[in-house]
């Protein structure tokens, strides 16, 4: 093994370097896990461009909060038996000790934000450091560069479970991102009597429906279809999307929002939410039991992100990585650093 490790580090917005550092040593109750795969999500963008809420980001920072390897060493306390183990992490540094965690909400842990590759050092570097409780190991024979995309698959399985969705039901995706075609293979596994995607992109809604989906809408095309679905998951962020989810539910309706959302996004109508007696619910990161549903989809064949990934690059191609990344390119999909 090397005596140095590197680590992409963005010391600044808009300033990044590859460092030459000493291979991390994994404290009491921390394993050190070697990187395979690390995805390049929106959330990186902002962080490298400046453009993170305040609180949620500490400069200088190693970034990488999507990932998969496999355990080097482990710390004074943790399992040696982990040695050698495929797995992936939960991101939130959650305390176990507050109420929200007790009650299994470790998202929404009260005792502050902190998230690998945030406001801990990530993954896009040789090797990151996590506690063994984060751990969610994976089968022997497990693909990491497809594993690299359950973080946000644990983000979308907790919207799956939040909408407690049926077999039989209607059940409406608006985004074909990353987040909506994972979320359409999740949901197309609980046997809906329909699945429909809805987005601007031809080529991203036509994708959807070779993960599941029945049928593929563009926004306009949607309009047609208020008031028809038992659950909409919003996977998209964009300015109107949730607004446009909360028509698109039936009355006694669900509805997950699930995309980040910037200032200014057009709200959802108090009277329509009222007189339609909707169920709003959004998600933020994923508890344990969200991992856990992504992991257990994951190993048994249910849940696919191979197919997403479209590109991939070494830690010194960051920066060609990184402009693919909301570029705006339908041929652009899951793009990936590989140490």
């Amino acid at each position: 093994m090397s005596a140095l490790s590197r680590a992409l580090t963005v010391e600044r917005p808009g300033s990044h370097r590859l460092d030459h550092l000493p291979v991390p040593e994994p404290g009491p109750g921390e394993v050190r896990v070697r990187v395979a795969a690390a995805g390049i999500c929106m959330s990186d963008r902002e962080v490298y461009d400046g453009r993170r809420a305040p609180g949620y980001v500490t400069y200088p920072v190693v970034p990488g909060h999507e990932w998969a390897g496999t355990v080097e060493a482990v710390g004074e306390g943790a399992d040696p038996a982990l040695l050698g183990r495929r797995t992936v992490a939960e991101g939130f540094r959650s305390c176990g000790r507050c109420d929200r965690c007790r009650e299994g909400e470790t998202s929404l842990c009260t005792a502050g934000y902190d998230e690998t590759g945030f406001t801990r050092p990530g993954a896009f570097a040789d090797h990151v450091v996590v506690a063994e409780r984060l751990l969610h190991p994976l089968p022997d024979d497990a693909d990491l560069r497809a594993a690299a995309l359950l973080e946000p698959a644990a983000v979308v399985a907790a919207a799956v479970r939040a909408g407690a969705p049926e077999p039989g039901a209607r059940v409406a995706v608006v985004g074909a991102g990353t987040l909506g075609l994972l979320a359409v293979q999740l949901l197309a596994a609980v046997s809906p009597g329909e699945l429909t995607v809805i987005d601007p992109r031809a080529e991203r809604a036509l994708l959807a429906m070779e993960f599941g989906a029945d049928a593929a809408r563009s926004p306009k095309e949607a309009e047609e279809l208020h008031g028809r679905f038992d659950l909409v998951v919003e996977t998209a962020g964009a300015p109107t999307t949730a607004a446009d989810a909360c028509l698109l539910a039936r009355r006694g309706g669900r509805v997950v929002l699930t995309g980040m959302f910037g200032a200014g996004s057009l709200g959802i109508d108090p009277v329509h939410l009222s007189v339609s007696q909707l169920t709003v619910r959004s998600v933020f990161g994923a508890p344990s039991s969200a991992w856990s549903y992504a992991v257990r989809a994951f190993a048994a064949g249910v849940l696919d992100p191979a197919p997403l990934i479209t590109h991939t690059f070494p830690l010194e191609g960051f920066a060609q990585a990184l402009a693919l990344v909301g570029s705006g390119d339908p041929a652009t999909g899951k793009v990936l650093l590989c140490p």
